[in-house]
């Protein structure tokens, strides 16, 4: 006798960019794997282009989408990844199309960022709900930890 095993939700995780969700690629394949009409997550009720619309356009948002069995979805965003702000903050130019660090962090550095830029950052960090309890000095010493891995000086 073969057991029953009990549907569970599953999660998607896809970055988008603000405003800029359309039922093409990365959305489609990855929701329409998962039995969910990707045209439902771009216009539907929650519609995501709405709920990002105060954001300034392009920018990579986080989104974590829970499919449940019977094939509706909640979702919900993040902020924004520490790397990017980093770059955008620091005036980095696109390197084939993309925010890149340095190629040796550490040793090269591809810009510089003020103290005052990373307090806004993790301001911006800390208003994400599973972020919310820690306090502001310890987000600003990860955002400076992530600043050094990427290849940007943090000046006072």
């Amino acid at each position: 006798m073969s057991r029953k095993t009990f549907a569970t939700d599953q999660l998607v995780k896809l970055i988008v960019g603000a405003g800029q969700a359309s039922p093409s690629p990365p959305v489609g394949p990855a929701l329409g794997s998962k039995g969910v009409k990707s045209i439902d997550f771009c216009k539907a009720r929650p519609e995501f282009n709405a709920r990002t619309a105060h954001i300034k356009p392009g920018v990579p948002i986080p989104a974590r989408v829970t499919v449940r069995p019977d094939r509706t979805f909640t979702f919900e965003l993040r902020t924004p990844a520490t790397s990017w702000l980093l770059l955008t903050a620091a005036g980095v130019k696109e390197r084939k199309g993309r925010l890149r660090g340095a190629q040796q962090p550490g040793k090269e550095f591809v810009g510089q960022v003020s103290l005052k830029h990373v307090y806004e950052i993790a301001k911006i960090k800390q208003s994400e709900l599973r972020l919310s309890g820690l306090p502001l000095e310890s987000l600003c010493k990860s955002v400076v930890a992530q600043a050094y891995t990427i290849g940007v000086r943090v000046v006072p």
